[in-house]
C-alpha cells in the first residue's frame, strides 16, 4: 500500500470519528500519522492540528444547524480552546516528544474513563 493511500485512509477514519462525535478525529489520526504513514512525530502533531480545524468547523456547522446549543454554555469552552491554542502554539516547538506522547496519552485515558463512567 503506498503512502499516499495510507494518508487518504488516515484522513477518511478522522473523519469519520470527527463527524460521528463531533470532534476528536485527531486522536485517530495522530496515531495512525505516526505508526502507519510514517510521520516524525512532531510533523504528526502539528498535521493533527492543522487537520482537526477543518474537520471541527463542518461539525460546528453542522451541529449548530441542526442542534441548536445554547452559545451560553458553549462560549467558556471557546474561550479555554482558544486560550490552550495560542499557548501550545507558542511552547510547541519548545516541547519534546517524549512530553507530548505522554500529554497525548493521559487526555486518551481521561478522556476514556470520563466517558466510560459519565
Amino acid at each position: 500500500m503506498t503512502d499516499k493511500t495510507k494518508n487518504r485512509i488516515a484522513g477518511t477514519a478522522g473523519g469519520l470519528v470527527n463527524g460521528a462525535f463531533g470532534g476528536g478525529g485527531g486522536m485517530v489520526l495522530l496515531p495512525l500519522l505516526t505508526k502507519w504513514s510514517g510521520l516524525e512525530a512532531k510533523n504528526a502533531f502539528a498535521t493533527c492540528v492543522a487537520i482537526i480545524l477543518p474537520m471541527c468547523c463542518v461539525s460546528t456547522a453542522v451541529y449548530l444547524f441542526r442542534v441548536r446549543p445554547d452559545v451560553g454554555q458553549v462560549l467558556p469552552y471557546l474561550a479555554g480552546g482558544v486560550v490552550g491554542g495560542v499557548i501550545s502554539g507558542l511552547t510547541f516547538e519548545k516541547v519534546p516528544v517524549r512530553i507530548l506522547k505522554l500529554l497525548f496519552g493521559a487526555f486518551l485515558l481521561y478522556a476514556g474513563v470520563r466517558y466510560l463512567l459519565w
